[in-house]
């Protein structure tokens, strides 16, 4: 199954320049973005798996995990049988002061009393705080109704700025087009013999009938559902003939699931190709201009207008669509994707 990165960053105009949808999805894909300095080693999806297991079994006694330097996944605990759950799975635990419960409480009430534009929030599991990110529109009377609500949660939260606002992206992998917009293909999925991809929510708003080319005669698909604000993902029921690859670029995809934080990932799209960088939180809430989303992981790859849409993967693994963020991949930033696995079971569909 083919994946295409996007990020809710500013729409494309359809004239845009764009990597074509060629002999519809078999684009060469550019060279990847080496990681950066301090970027943990790579162990792949197997971490992610085995966090994500143990996220499931031990519930409320866990507190996030993450790679350290060395690779290692070592899993926030809040007690000692935890502990030896999390040795038994080969991983490493860490008492934690925060537990989940403490650090999603605070989340809940950032929700609740400073749902601003232009602010993001996520737990940190390396700190064992909630990391709340804020971009230059916030002044004055929301800066000030940030403070109360930040000051109120005390070390249990930590604030950023960023130098950029946190913007709508609508570009990804290969090119897709409705209306007067460019954005990107995500993942081709299935359900039996019908054949879907899947987008970007604010993307899928945009139009029900999409394209392969910016003249709109040649046609993809039609919008089978899409959801944005809250979260941001849409999927467009092929009426072509033939099987699309299951692939982004050259990388076959064969399973969904969900990335480990410090893990390296891969995102492709229509604007800026392919890029590497690292997870830095799960659950993250961000809140565009255009509304809120929830749920998204916020990570350190790069993407710009047109990129919105496109897949974020490691290997065989498919993990998101391309939703929004805040910078360039000349001066780098923050992106944000909507997790793959919602809309795979909302729509009941699967990669392959």
């Amino acid at each position: 199954m083919r994946l295409t990165r996007s990020a809710l960053l500013r729409w494309a105009p359809a004239g845009a320049a764009a990597v074509l949808i060629g002999a519809l999805f078999n684009a060469p894909t550019a060279a990847a973005a080496p990681v950066g300095p301090g970027d943990a080693p790579d162990t792949g999806p197997r971490a992610a798996a085995v966090a994500a297991e143990l996220a499931r079994s031990l519930g409320a006694r866990t507190a996030g995990s993450y790679l350290d330097g060395s690779g290692a996944l070592v899993v926030n605990v809040s007690d000692a049988s935890a502990a030896t759950a999390v040795r038994a799975a080969g991983a490493t635990p860490r008492v934690v002061a925060r537990s989940a419960a403490e650090l999603n409480s605070a989340m809940g009430e950032l929700g609740r009393t400073a749902r601003i534009p232009g602010t993001a929030w996520a737990v940190d599991p390396v700190s064992n705080q909630v990391l709340v990110s804020v971009d230059p529109s916030v002044t004055g009377a929301n800066l000030a109704k940030l403070n109360a609500a930040v000051s109120r949660l005390g070390d249990a939260v930590r604030v950023e700025r960023v130098s950029a606002a946190f913007t709508l992206t609508a570009s990804g992998g290969d090119a897709i087009y409705t209306g007067g917009y460019r954005c990107s293909l995500g993942f081709n999925v299935r359900s039996g013999s019908t054949y879907y991809f899947l987008t970007a929510g604010h993307c899928g708003n945009l139009g029900s009938t999409w394209y392969a080319n910016s003249a709109r005669t040649q046609v993809l698909g039609t919008r089978a559902g899409s959801s944005f604000p809250g979260n941001d993902y849409a999927i467009i029921r092929y009426t072509t003939t033939g099987t699309p690859p299951g692939t982004v670029g050259g990388q076959d995809i064969a399973s969904a699931g969900t990335p480990v934080v410090n893990q390296t990932v891969t995102r492709r799209g229509s604007t800026t190709g392919t890029r590497s960088g690292r997870v830095t939180a799960l659950n993250t809430t961000v809140n565009y201009q255009e509304g809120s989303v929830s749920g998204m992981i916020r990570t350190t790859v790069c993407a710009e207008g047109g990129d919105s849409g496109g897949p974020l993967y490691s290997g065989t693994v498919a993990y998101g669509l391309t939703s929004g963020g805040s910078g360039n991949c000349s001066s780098g930033g923050i992106t944000f994707f909507q997790p793959v696995v919602e809309p795979l079971s909302v729509y009941g569909v699967q990669v392959y």
